[in-house]
């Protein structure tokens, strides 16, 4: 197999699982759906990666396994937290934009665009699992695992803090800043963010394709700067009490004990 051609092989089949995500929404009418199937689409990168790189390592056995763990537990959660619900209020706004356009627009600026996004951010799963890789799994992917571990672990424990707070009636509308979301306003977004640092970590070894670390930069901006916190927080503004106080004494992204009131 050509070098290129597990890239592009993945390219497709993101473009196709994003083409039949997209013919789902329509009957639906909510393209929400899209968010609960990303962890999916991860899942689906890795293990056709891992069926057509040739010989299994233990380096592409683990970026397989990391991404399912990672993926399912991320799909599942969303799945739990919005099926029944209203389609998510960012779509929702962008669906009285365009009009009786946007069920056409959609297949291109909400399913494309995380389509690429999705093959660019899961470049380390790819590069991590060529042939040109030796079965070699030393210290920079043992840090990797813990990397990636952490993550898993602060996301999984923000969500489910998340979780607990709001179905409590008494905390409607009121900031969560109990247990991690204390030292951060998203610790699930920064979970993520350490995920595929991680990832990167272990995708390293002989012959490891440095120029995959566009993958974690691309989703470090997308949480930070994009479609994470910058967009999320303008909302939470407006919705929350007390967000404002909330953000004066808490870190936006990395971890830190809270500043005290003046």
């Amino acid at each position: 197999m050509e070098p290129t051609e597990p890239f592009l092989i993945n390219a497709a089949a993101v473009a196709v699982w994003m083409l039949l995500l997209w013919l789902v929404s329509l009957p639906l009418r909510d393209v929400s759906i899209v968010d609960i199937a990303w962890g999916l689409g991860f899942v689906l990168v890795a293990w056709l990666t891992f069926a057509i790189s040739g010989p299994v390592t233990s380096r592409s056995l683990a970026l397989a396994i990391c991404a399912t763990l990672w993926g399912v537990r991320l799909s599942g959660y969303l799945a739990w937290r919005n099926l029944g619900h209203p389609e998510d209020f960012r779509y929702q706004s962008m669906r009285k934009r365009y009009g009786s356009r946007f069920s056409l627009i959609s297949l291109f600026i909400v399913f494309g665009l995380q389509g690429v996004v999705m093959w660019i951010v899961s470049l380390p799963l790819q590069t991590g699992q060529t042939t040109g890789q030796a079965d070699d799994f030393g210290a920079t992917a043992v840090i990797g695992i813990g990397v990636w571990a952490a993550g898993l672990l602060f996301e999984s424990i923000g969500d489910f803090q998340l979780a607990r707070f709001k179905a409590d009636p008494m905390n409607e509308g009121q900031v969560m800043d109990r247990g991690l979301w204390r030292y951060t306003r998203h610790p699930n977004y920064f979970g993520d963010f350490l995920v595929w640092w991680g990832l990167y970590l272990v995708s390293f070894g002989d012959g490891g394709m440095w120029w995959s670390v566009i993958g974690p930069v691309v989703m470090s901006i997308c949480l930070m700067k994009i479609s994470g916190v910058t967009l999320l927080e303008k909302s939470l503004k407006k919705r929350r009490s007390g967000y404002d106080e909330y953000i004066e004494r808490t870190s936006a992204f990395f971890p830190r004990p809270p500043k005290r009131s003046a």
